[in-house]
Formats: C-alpha cells, sequence, structure tokens
C-alpha cells in the first residue's frame, strides 16, 4: 500500500510535468500544493475512509479523487499520460538541481533539446546564454550538476543498499549452506558510498552462473569475476575464491589500497597462504584486530602494533537524541510523540531542534512561537521526568555569518544548534567567513552539518576543515557528526584530527520523524570509521552529565 511519501510524489510529479507540457497553470499549482499538503498529514491516507480524504487542508475534490485512485490502482492514469508523451531524457533532466520545470520547458521546446548529453555539449558551447533566465552562473550550476550526476550514476549510499545485500548473502548462504558467501570490498568496509557491491564467495562459477541465471539475473561477464545485474537493475561483482584461501581473500578485499599496501609493508603478509580466521590474521603479526569499517587509514596499523587501538563507539553508547524536528517547524510528529518514542528506546533525553524564523519554507519558529514551545516543553518535563526535552533551536547562519535571533532570544535555549541552509553556492572565502563568524558567537553549542553536502546529490560548499575544527576547539564548540545518511556530515575522515585537537564531536541524527532515530546507526557506523570513542561524543552524555556540560558552555555567554 502507498505511503503518504509515495503519493506526494506522484503528485509533485505530475504538476511539474503539467508545468513543462503548458497545461493548465492553476491545475498544476493546486497538485503541487497537494503533494504539501500529503507529505505534512499527520495520519497515513491509505487508512483513511475515501469519503473524509478531500477534508484535508490543502486537498480539493480533484486531489482527492486522484488519491482515491491511487491508492486503488496504484496509478494514476493523467500521470501516466502525461509520462507516456514525455522524452525520456525530459524525465531525466527532473533530476538536476538547478532545473526546474520552466526552464526544461525552455530547454525542450525553445532549445530542442531532449537529454542530458545533449544538454551538457550545450552547456560547454555557452548555448544556454542566448535565452531567458539562463545567464552565465545558471549555466555553469547546471553542466557542474550534470556533471556530478552521470559521475554518481549507479552509486548507493551504504544504508540504501545495505538490505538489498545482506539479502543477496542470506540467499546464496540458505542455498548453498556447504560453501562461504560473505560481502567484500566497500559494502564490507561499510562506506558512505558504494561504487561497486562485491560479494566474495567459494560457490564454483559455473553453479552460481546457473543460480544467478535462475533467479533471472543477467551476466554480463564472468572471467574471472562474474558481473551480474538482478531484476532490480543493481549490478553486483562475485569475487570468486577456494575454500583454502577465502579468509585471506576476504582480508584483502576488506582493505582498501593504501590500508593494504601499509599492512604489507608492516608484515609479510601472504594472500596465498591459509588462514582459520581473521583474528589469526592479526594474531601471527603481533597485531591488535582491526574491524572491518577501520581498514581506511594506515595510521590505524601503527595503533594496532602498539595495541593502543581505542574501542570505538558503539549504538548502545547513545544515551539521548540531539537535533530533531517536531511539528512546529518541519518535523511530521508533535513534541510529545517524540519524547515518548525516545522514552521507549531507552533514551535519556531529547533535544528539539526546530528551524529558526528564516527557514520560512520549513515553518521555521518566530520569537512568539519559542515562548510557546518552552511553554508546552516546560509541561512535558514535568510529566515525564525523569527524561528531560531540552530546548534548542537549529538556527541558521545568515549570509553575513549572524545568528538568526537576537542574544536575548539565543540564551533562552540550553544549547543552540546552528547551521547553514541558504546561499549555499559559496567560494571557501566567503564559506569560512560565514561560518568561522557562527563559530564564535557565544551562543553556538554545536556547529550543524559542516558542509551542507547532500551525498551523491550536492558536494558541498568549499571549507579549510582543519581551520574550522580548530576554531571549535578554540570557542568550544561541538562538531556535528550529522547522521542521516544523505549527510554524514562532517565527514568520518575528519574525526581523527577533531579528536586531537580536544574537540567534543557528536552523533545526531537530524530526525524529522520518529522514525529518523534510527539514523543514528549509520551515524555510528561512520564515526566507527574515523575512529571516535564514546567518551568524545556528547550525545553519550547522561542525561546529568549533559546537563553539567551544558551550565559549564552558558559561561560563554557571560
Amino acid at each position: 500500500m502507498m505511503d503518504n511519501y509515495a503519493i506526494a510524489d506522484q503528485f509533485s510529479l505530475l504538476a511539474k510535468l503539467m508545468d513543462i507540457h503548458g497545461d493548465n497553470p492553476f491545475k498544476a499549482k493546486s497538485y503541487s500544493a497537494a503533494a504539501f499538503a500529503i507529505e505534512k498529514l499527520p495520519v497515513q491516507l491509505s487508512g483513511t475512509p475515501t469519503e473524509k480524504i478531500a477534508s484535508f487542508k490543502g486537498i480539493g475534490d480533484s486531489a482527492a479523487k486522484k488519491i482515491t485512485e491511487l491508492l486503488q490502482t496504484g496509478q494514476l492514469s493523467t500521470l501516466n499520460e502525461l509520462v507516456a508523451k514525455t522524452p525520456p531524457g525530459i524525465l531525466e533532466m527532473m533530476q538536476i538541481k538547478g532545473l526546474g520545470p520552466k526552464k526544461i520547458a525552455t530547454i525542450w521546446k525553445e532549445m530542442g533539446l531532449e537529454s542530458l548529453g545533449e544538454l551538457l555539449y550545450a552547456c560547454n558551447e555557452n548555448r544556454l546564454l542566448m535565452y531567458k533566465g539562463f545567464g552565465e552562473k545558471t549555466q555553469e550550476s547546471v553542466k557542474q550538476a550534470i556533471q556530478f550526476y552521470f559521475q554518481h550514476q549507479g552509486h548507493f549510499l551504504y544504508a540504501e543498499i545495505e538490505p538489498y545485500a545482506q539479502q543477496i548473502v542470506k540467499v546464496l548462504q540458505e542455498n548453498f549452506p556447504v560453501q562461504q558467501t560473505a560481502l567484500a570490498g566497500e559494502i564490507l568496509r561499510q562506506n558512505d558510498i558504494i561504487t561497486h557491491l562485491q560479494l566474495l564467495t567459494t560457490i564454483p562459477t559455473d553453479t552460481l552462473i546457473k543460480f544467478l541465471q535462475d533467479q533471472h539475473f543477467n551476466i554480463t561477464s564472468s572471467d574471472p569475476h562474474i558481473t551480474a545485474t538482478g531484476p532490480e537493475g543493481i549490478s553486483l561483482g562475485f569475487i570468486p575464491a577456494g575454500k583454502d584461501q577465502f579468509v585471506s581473500q576476504l582480508f584483502v578485499s576488506s582493505c582498501n589500497e593504501p590500508f593494504l599496501q601499509a599492512f604489507k609493508q608492516n608484515t609479510d603478509f601472504n594472500e596465498d597462504q591459509v588462514y582459520d580466521t581473521e583474528a589469526a590474521i592479526f594474531s601471527k603479526y603481533g597485531l591488535q584486530y582491526i574491524p572491518f569499517n577501520q581498514r581506511e587509514l594506515p595510521a590505524n596499523i601503527l595503533l594496532a602494533k602498539q595495541h593502543s587501538l581505542p574501542a570505538t563507539i558503539q549504538v548502545s553508547d547513545i544515551k539521548g537524541i540531539i537535533h530533531s524536528h517536531s511539528n512546529w517547524s518541519d518535523g511530521l510528529h508533535t513534541l510529545e510523540v517524540m519524547a515518548n518514542a525516545c522514552i521507549t528506546k531507552g533514551y535519556e533525553y531529547l533535544v528539539i531542534s526546530d528551524h529558526s524564523r528564516s527557514a520560512f519554507y520549513a515553518n521555521g519558529l518566530s520569537a512568539e512561537r519559542i515562548r510557546e514551545q518552552h511553554a508546552l516543553i516546560n509541561e512535558l518535563n514535568k510529566k515525564l521526568a525523569p527524561f528531560r526535552i531540552f530546548k534548542s533551536i537549529e538556527c541558521d547562519i545568515l549570509t553575513d555569518g549572524s545568528l538568526d535571533y537576537e542574544d536575548d532570544v539565543l540564551n533562552s535555549f540550553d544549547l543552540v544548534i546552528t547551521s547553514v541552509h541558504s546561499n549555499l553556492k559559496m567560494t571557501e572565502e566567503k564559506a569560512m567567513q560565514r561560518l568561522l563568524k557562527a563559530i564564535q558567537h557565544p551562543a553556538t553549542t554545536i556547529l550543524g552539518h559542516m558542509t551542507g553536502r547532500l551525498l551523491l546529490s550536492r558536494p558541498g560548499y568549499p571549507v579549510d576543515h582543519r581551520l574550522i575544527i580548530d576554531a571549535c576547539a578554540a570557542h568550544r564548540v561541538v562538531i556535528e557528526i550529522n547522521a542521516h545518511p544523505r549527510r554524514l556530515d562532517i565527514d568520518w575522515s575528519w574525526i581523527p584530527y577533531a579528536m586531537e585537537k580536544g574537540c567534543l564531536l557528536s552523533i545526531d541524527p537530524d530526525a524529522h520523524q520518529v522514525e529518523g532515530f534510527d539514523d543514528v546507526r549509520f551515524g555510528v557506523i561512520s564515526a566507527q570509521k574515523g575512529g571516535l570513542t564514546a567518551s568524545n561524543n556528547l550525545s553519550s552524555f547522561s542525561r546529568t552529565e549533559l546537563e553539567t556540560f551544558l551550565q559549564q558552555q552558558a559561561t560563554k555567554r557571560k
């Protein structure tokens, strides 16, 4: 059954295609408004009686009929008709950041371009400059967005591909119980982005090929590695291994190239040698065991030699949820629902950090609404004690680096998360000026998603990580590890430097609904890769420890 997000996506696509085709603009606008309303509904439409659907704010009779059609048939005939008369390349253009329906209509109807390849070529020849709405900056932005899109075709977020990969391993293990099969390469190391989905197996090649074909996989190569594409369109690479070499081959596949070379230089490791377990490899060379997802940085080998590789943070070390949004701004659930979900999951506190007033698109909080929210939090804290909701805000860092409220408003919060959400197209000089000024503000407790990146979607603005980390250390500002799988920002590779400088980090889910709390796991995985320990992570503080920390932080404001 379709959920609200899937229904909203269909309405949004319908509105955009109507605009591209020049259909009734009033209808297109109403469907776009319906998409926005559907996404924000507190109840699922699939469980709502048909006669009540039109009563929701933002959903009229026309939209209600289409919702009913979607729920009953899984399809929208009006949308199908528009898709059928839209070239595939035009549909693909809708994935490119910065290309709205009006610009796509110009590209298609006036420029005569019907594919991303043609559009990229046109950008290289400055052809876009001849058309209204396409200046030099827009053309360059479109060009970079297309190149970014092409670069990441066929790549996946770890969070997206992990269940599929594990299911493939499970199926092979169930069907070939006497053989060995395991995840390998990037997916085994739990990289943020998976560019090649690989599995290591002792299943004989001919047997594996026949099995895959019976499961409707398309075999594209088989010498020596098998490459197969499943019905879902996902490409898999199978690395063959003999039973005696399975462990050593698994170890090799688990290391990135710099780590493997450093390991060989520090030992006389021979991948043709027989090992019973991976632990035996490390034991043979007198090394502390290095987990799969820490086999990226060669420095970890030296720590393992000295048996000083620290025990990294675990999901069980997270004591509370920091950085979350409620329906006071752009979250789905009420404060009480989110607090109770935390209690159910065993957390000691919730830091509610709705958007600030400049984030008008996210229903950011005015000073008056902040006072109302704080009054509600006081009531809930009496009701839910000893659990505590901390008063916070995700405060926009404005273009000049100043914060979104006056000091008296900022001082009314228990802690302040400062983040950039607007005017993201910045030079490094501008980005640094903006971030450093916010870090220096006495009210800033946590610097949120440092680069603004969205993995596989947006590269983020350029920053000098070292200078920002140094500034955070100097001003006692915590650095967020945004645990949303599409952010994972700050990148794990900078965690060692941050810890070296004495910075606290904080694994925060940036949850917009209770289900988002589960993203903590992906933040932990990323943090483990950088060697983060629980003692260096703010969200591992108990409620009383966080209270003490915030009391100490309050001295910055005086």
